[in-house]
């Protein structure tokens, strides 16, 4: 995985698949990838390190399972080097949120906003992974009858045991409730409540009759990023989201969700997603034929 700059995005016009799987490797020292517009799985089969997703940083070892949203960045750092494999899809091929009540990984194995997107395999987790994607593979190749709804199914099984697991391992990791940070608590409720509204730390330490430094380490121990970052990640997913189902003009989505200068808040969502709010609904709704624009 060499470093680029480019936005690499599923486009069928140049005959793109909706839906890979393919070999990954990663050097030792920092491997990072450009931006894509594929929901990513990767299964980390040999090696260790971290994996910084957004804004986030977070420990793997082999047999684990990253993922990563369209349009985020992401990089691995590792001592010795990284492989595996990786698994993409594009929303076009499957819409998690269109598909939540089936495969309940909206929320939870992508754009979780507030927890940690890695899954740890057991020796039987990772051999039922195998063969889930050794199936993939063998239809992308052969193909045949009912070659989408095939796959469609194999996807499907993949990602409901990702999230069974993901959920599970959440219940096992849970601290007792008197350990938890009520801080932590409340500022997830709150930062739900505010995040059109309030962008700066300080509004959030004032609620909670915090200093803002000690809110900033309670967030960075628990969550690995900056409370910062934290807001702007949520405000950032509303923002996709507005972009890819609403027809609402771009300088009424960033007035929505408090920004009063339209080219700060493009600049925010460039820096972020590697594209301008703009190409961004454009092009996927493009590819996706106009059905994600379903709110007025």
């Amino acid at each position: 995985m060499r470093p680029q700059s480019s936005l690499q995005l599923y486009n069928p016009r140049n005959g793109d698949l909706s839906l890979k799987v393919e070999a990954f490797e990663a050097q030792g020292g920092a491997a990072v990838s450009q931006h894509t517009n594929y929901f990513s799985v990767f299964w980390v089969q040999e090696g260790a390190g971290m994996f910084c997703a957004e804004s986030g940083q977070y420990p793997f070892s082999a047999n684990s399972l990253l993922f990563l949203a369209p349009y985020q960045s992401f990089q691995f750092t590792c001592e010795l080097g990284v492989r595996g494999l990786c698994l993409q899809f594009h929303a076009n091929f499957l819409c998690i949120e269109t598909y939540h009540h089936e495969v309940g990984c909206n929320g939870v194995l992508f754009n979780d906003t507030y927890g940690v997107p890695c899954v740890n395999l057991e020796d039987c987790h990772a051999r039922d992974a195998g063969l889930l994607l050794d199936e993939i593979r063998r239809e992308l190749q052969d193909g045949g009858l009912a070659h989408s709804e095939v796959l469609l199914s194999y996807l499907k099984i993949f990602l409901v045991r990702a999230t069974r697991l993901k959920l599970q391992q959440q219940e096992v990791e849970c601290v007792p409730h008197s350990q938890t940070p009520e801080a932590l608590t409340n500022l997830k409720l709150l930062i739900e409540e505010h995040f059109r509204t309030h962008h700066a730390p300080a509004d959030y330490a004032a609620i909670l009759h915090m200093a803002p430094k000690s809110l900033a380490r309670v967030v960075k121990m628990h969550l690995n990023k900056t409370l910062t970052e934290l807001i702007r990640e949520r405000i950032l997913r509303q923002a996709k989201w507005e972009l890819l189902h609403t027809r609402k003009p771009v300088k009424e989505i960033a007035a929505e969700l408090g920004f009063e200068d339209i080219f700060y808040f493009s600049r925010l969502f460039k820096s972020a997603t590697g594209c301008s709010p703009t190409f961004f609904r454009e092009f996927e709704t493009a590819i996706r034929g106009g059905r994600n624009l379903s709110i007025p």
